[in-house]
């Protein structure tokens, strides 16, 4: 049987749907900033999303205990598979479909710890909304006891095609691992586009596309992404190439990695042939959040205490009350801006500084070929808050 338009939608909510489904169709520009109907927002804000980073921080620590850099880079490209399941796919499990999640207002702030089991140490999680217009949130992650950390930014470019809705991801993350002879290794990952699809039956579920790069002074990895039909038939299908450095061939090892990026994978090619790369069948650990503030408590750009009556009015359906909310939060912010322009200020970012360019992107991505050859980033500036 066919699926009907929205046959997934609530049915109060089906007209809205369909005319949300003809108003992105007829935008050619980006999407960003489009209002969706209540029934797919989430009542959680994109200022929470990096916490996916380190739903495994048993692998994220492991990288720091690998003894050579073959080692190492295969143990970053086992956590970044990793974290992927949780980033695009978990908002299925947990909520039937992708939501929207809540835009995030400039200067809110999140901050999250998992603690340390079995000697793995404490990671640390700090998140800012740097830019409202356009949305871009800068994150840090650290587990001081292990000397590993990865501080990025993203950003979105939302655009209509084919059915689906196309996510441009922009910025990238540097992971970092103090080695014991005091040097530092260096890792720039960049981001997949996304592809959201299921729009017509009102089910939206994303699915990742072309690729992303994770490159090192020795070793360069590009991921490929495929839907249903390609590689293995599956959805959520990648296919990972780790080959040396330019000028490091024939001295270090290359492998191929084949897998579903939501379940499991395994190495098809390679000294590691038919042996199992990452599984992530098993639970997920979620990040603990916690207050900013000296006393412990959270702020009132912290995002829960922000958000907090929107995302219990969309967990409670009452869609008035969440929209009422939303309101008072974004009338709040367009007089913000108001008032700072009327006296020539800006609102100062409380834990990163912008810089044009990023050397770290522009030195390593010179190894993948990427592009763009030049990108801007945010600097970290270590003030972690105190947290307990």
């Amino acid at each position: 049987m066919a699926e009907q338009a929205g046959e997934a939608v609530p049915p109060a909510q089906r007209s809205s749907w369909t005319s949300f489904l003809k108003s992105i169709a007829s935008v050619s520009g980006d999407l960003s900033s489009m209002t969706c109907p209540p029934f797919i927002l989430s009542p959680v804000s994109l200022t929470e999303f990096p916490a996916y980073w380190c739903e495994h921080p048993e692998l994220f620590a492991a990288i720091a205990d690998q003894n050579t850099e073959e080692q190492r880079t295969l143990a970053v490209v086992k956590w970044f598979i990793s974290t992927l399941k949780g980033q695009y796919t978990s908002r299925n499990e947990s909520m039937g479909s992708e939501k929207k999640p809540l835009n995030p207002v400039l200067g809110e702030l999140f901050y999250g710890k998992w603690p340390d089991i079995n000697g793995r140490g404490e990671t640390q999680l700090l998140v800012e909304q740097v830019s409202h217009h356009p949305p871009i949130t800068a994150y840090a992650i650290e587990n001081k006891s292990k000397g590993v950390k990865l501080v990025g930014h993203n950003a979105q470019k939302t655009s209509f095609s084919g059915g689906s809705i196309i996510v441009k991801q922009l910025g990238h993350a540097t992971l970092t691992v103090k080695l014991q002879s005091g040097d530092v290794a260096e890792y720039l990952i960049t981001l997949p586009r996304l592809r959201i699809d299921g729009l017509w039956y009102g089910a939206p579920y994303i699915e990742l596309s072309e690729s992303s790069s994770i490159i090192s002074k020795s070793y360069v990895c590009s991921i490929d992404y495929k839907g249903k039909g390609y590689f293995s038939g599956k959805t959520h299908s990648f296919k990972a190439t780790l080959n040396p450095a330019p000028g490091l061939g024939g001295t270090l090892g290359s492998h191929v990695i084949e897998g579903t990026w939501h379940t499991t994978s395994k190495f098809t090619s390679g000294p590691k042939t038919g042996m199992e790369f990452h599984n992530v069948t098993g639970p997920k650990e979620e990040v603990t959040a916690i207050g900013g503030q000296t006393s412990g408590e959270m702020g009132e750009f912290e995002t829960r205490e922000l958000w907090k009556l929107v995302a219990k009015g969309i967990r409670e359906g009452d869609f008035d009350m969440a929209s009422r909310e939303k309101s008072k939060i974004e009338n709040d912010q367009r007089q913000r801006r108001k008032d700072e322009m009327a006296i020539g200020t800006k609102w100062p970012l409380k834990h990163f500084d912008h810089v044009d360019a990023d050397p770290t992107y522009e030195r390593l991505g010179k190894l993948g070929k990427i592009s763009p050859a030049t990108e801007d980033t945010y600097l970290f500036k270590e003030n972690w808050p105190p947290i307990a």
